[in-house]
């Protein structure tokens, strides 16, 4: 299964993050798509990500036969804000210049000429949208134009920065991609400026940020029903109100497990008793 955002380009519906993986990501990234995971996120950030281990595993798969355009991948441009002394670009060049440089240092970590999809980390700041923030989206702009990445995106972006970001600017976001949390509806108003334009989004932390509603009996009594574990009924759940889940599993069972809620469908009263537990 696929989602395909306004300019026509599709992803599979599932995708595997690899942040906090450390040591292990080469591992779990080879794991993930021995399981089927076809989509994976990665980010040119050592506090969180270590990308480099990704293109390790994507070397070794990809000399095992398993081909690069097989697979989706998706990497991220993060600010000097958020990355520690290891910075994958000049921190005293331009903002288009370490958009650059960052983005050729993912090409190198990854082993590949291009990307699926390239996402801005975050805006520069929490309200609004500043200039740092059009400079670096007229690079990720251009990156897109010259065909180097087929897609690009925003990650940890609020409702009103992504209205204003989808009104102003030359090439519209195809990818949000968020922290979901219950009790703020699923980031009902940001979904619904992905739907209105056409863009895909992205729901992380699905289950770390939603204790609550995954050990809710309500949602035991779903997965009851459905023969399968609560995390499957909310991934389940996110799909069928219109998101592209991720997880981050270090389990292959539960890889498997994850990649088997396609086949599973929610009653729409199901759906409408978890939207309402966390409100």
């Amino acid at each position: 299964m696929t989602l395909t955002a306004y300019n026509g380009v599709a992803m599979p519906s599932f995708m595997y993050g690899t942040a906090w993986k450390k040591e292990a990501t080469a591992h779990l990234v080879e794991l993930a798509v021995a399981s089927g995971f076809r989509a994976i996120d990665t980010a040119n950030q050592l506090i969180h990500y270590e990308e480099g281990l990704v293109g390790d595993a994507l070397q070794k798969l990809e000399s095992a036969g398993f081909k690069r355009d097989r697979l989706f991948l998706q990497s991220k441009f993060t600010s000097l804000d958020g990355q520690d002394h290891r910075t994958p670009y000049d921190p005293t060049v331009d903002l288009t210049t370490q958009v650059r440089q960052s983005f050729d240092s993912s090409l190198s970590h990854l082993r590949t000429d291009y990307l699926d999809s390239y996402i801005l980390h975050a805006p520069f700041q929490r309200r609004g949208l500043g200039r740092a923030d059009w400079e670096v989206w007229e690079a990720m702009e251009s990156l897109y134009r010259l065909g180097k990445t087929r897609m690009i995106g925003i990650s940890n972006i609020t409702a009103p920065q992504l209205a204003q970001l989808c009104e102003q600017v030359n090439v519209k976001p195809m990818v949000v991609q968020n922290r979901c949390y219950a009790v703020l509806g699923w980031d009902k108003e940001v979904r619904e400026i992905c739907r209105n334009n056409g863009i895909i989004y992205q729901g992380f932390s699905l289950l770390t940020a939603n204790g609550r509603v995954l050990g809710a009996a309500e949602v035991h009594a779903i997965s009851k029903r459905l023969g399968t574990a609560p995390a499957q009924v909310i991934f389940r759940f996110a799909m069928q109100i219109g998101m592209l889940p991720l997880t981050g599993t270090a389990s292959r069972v539960h890889m498997e497990e994850d990649l088997q809620v396609e086949r599973l469908s929610l009653r729409s009263e199901e759906i409408h008793l978890i939207e309402a537990i966390a409100l």
